[in-house]
């Protein structure tokens, strides 16, 4: 029976092509859209190199002060207070201290390349999870004696020495500093913010006067916890650790807040800051917004086809009225109509994979987002494609529910109309 069903809805879709397209077009974007957009907020805030212990990792990206007369400023901390308040904090395992990358010059020949540098401790070396090619991290000693050595990834050896390999030892220039090359790593997506350079080098290399006494400044705590258990723990210690700042300007300034996030939590407080004031990360507005965009992308297809399908099964009343005079049961035809609604969803589906890997492909091949190699996520492209179903199914059964309750009589009238 439900192969018969099969082929019979095959039929059908052939039959009106125009209509056929229309439905699948609706389904397939819909679900490219939805795929390439998760797989975008997945490279962001999941747990992938170099971040792959995640679940046991929080930042310290932005510190907020709120002033008297209701003004605002949110700015990167400066290494002065994440070094005093942060790292001697306890409950973690490691703190690491790093700056935020910026694009900075340096030459081949004549040739110019803004390679973006970054700043880092001997212990980013240890919360994150790199992959060395060559060579190794640079140590506490190196730090301590400012030492004038460098992390680069495979691109910048490529592009600054002509190649990937024997390139530990040379020297790259960058930002008009010589530094020998101590590692090479694989390239780190852009959107990894937290970790991301061509080029990592010891924190007291920096021209900055790391000692100097202010809250605003160019940098990050990137902290360890034991277990993810620990981190509620960590994120209190963080708290009171930051009660004990004192404000710069009490007479105009009335508190500052700097929190210990989650990645992606430090992301929705930022988005969400204007909403919030910064006092929550935002999470229970971001999440909310984010279902309901995702429903409304999947109600969109569904009420496509719940007007297609009014107009399809309305044009088969006399097959209906003919089937009813012959003894179908309203069930049957019920189940008829509903195997085609899926069969035409499951093929959307199909269709909207292929297109988001293409898609995906395209982005990744195109390093629009430098070294991003976007994979597909299926756990999410089967959540989908079964919400999809779901909604081809509630978009079938009331026009079928409705067709299969006329009378043999009144259907053939309505085809005759």
């Amino acid at each position: 029976m439900l192969l018969s069903y099969l082929k019979l809805a095959w039929k059908v879709l052939l039959r009106r092509k125009f209509f056929t397209f229309i439905s699948l077009f609706g389904i397939a974007f819909t679900l490219m859209v939805l795929l390439v957009v998760v797989a975008l907020f997945d490279h962001t805030v999941g747990a992938h190199y170099p971040e792959s212990r995640l679940d046991r990792m929080t930042f310290a990206q932005f510190l907020h002060v709120r002033y008297k007369d209701g003004g605002n400023m949110n700015t990167p901390p400066s290494y002065y207070v994440l070094d005093k308040y942060v790292r001697t904090l306890r409950t973690p395992e490691k703190v690491s201290i790093a700056s935020n990358f910026h694009a900075t010059p340096s030459y081949v020949g004549n040739r110019k390349l803004d390679l973006d540098l970054r700043y880092t401790d001997a212990a980013f070396w240890q919360i994150m999870d790199f992959n060395f090619t060559q060579g190794k991290p640079f140590l506490e000693a190196d730090v301590k004696a400012g030492s004038r050595v460098a992390v680069i990834n495979r691109s910048t050896a490529r592009q600054y020495f002509g190649t990937e390999a024997g390139v530990v030892g040379r020297t790259i220039v960058v930002n008009q500093t010589s530094f020998r090359v101590q590692g090479v790593v694989e390239d780190v997506p852009a959107m990894r913010f937290s970790s991301y350079a061509d080029v990592w080098v010891p924190l007291s290399t920096s021209p900055d006067d790391l000692q100097r006494v202010q809250l605003q400044g160019d940098y990050l705590a990137i902290i360890l916890a034991k277990s993810e258990a620990d981190v509620p723990a960590v994120q209190a210690e963080f708290e009171q650790a930051m009660k004990r700042v004192p404000l710069p300007d009490p007479k105009n300034m009335e508190y500052l807040d700097l929190h210990a996030d989650r990645l992606i939590a430090s992301i929705s407080r930022q988005l969400m800051s204007p909403l919030t004031e910064y006092k929550s990360d935002g999470l229970e507005l971001l999440y909310p917004i984010l279902a309901g965009l995702a429903l409304l992308f999947m109600i969109l297809p569904a009420l496509n086809l719940v007007n297609i399908n009014v107009s399809r099964i309305m044009e088969r009343s006399s097959e209906i009225g003919v089937r009813k005079a012959f003894g179908a049961t309203g069930g049957k035809l019920v189940s008829q109509f509903l195997v085609e609604n899926i069969f035409l969803t499951l093929i959307g589906g199909i269709l909207g994979l292929l297109l988001a890997y293409v898609t995906l492909q395209i982005i990744s091949g195109s390093q629009l987002l430098a070294y991003a190699q976007f994979e597909m996520n299926w756990r999410i492209f089967s959540w989908a494609l079964l919400v999809t179903v779901f909604f081809g199914v509630l978009s079938g059964v009331y026009p079928a529910f409705k067709m299969s309750r006329l009378q043999p009589v009144q259907a053939l009238k309505a085809s005759g109309k």
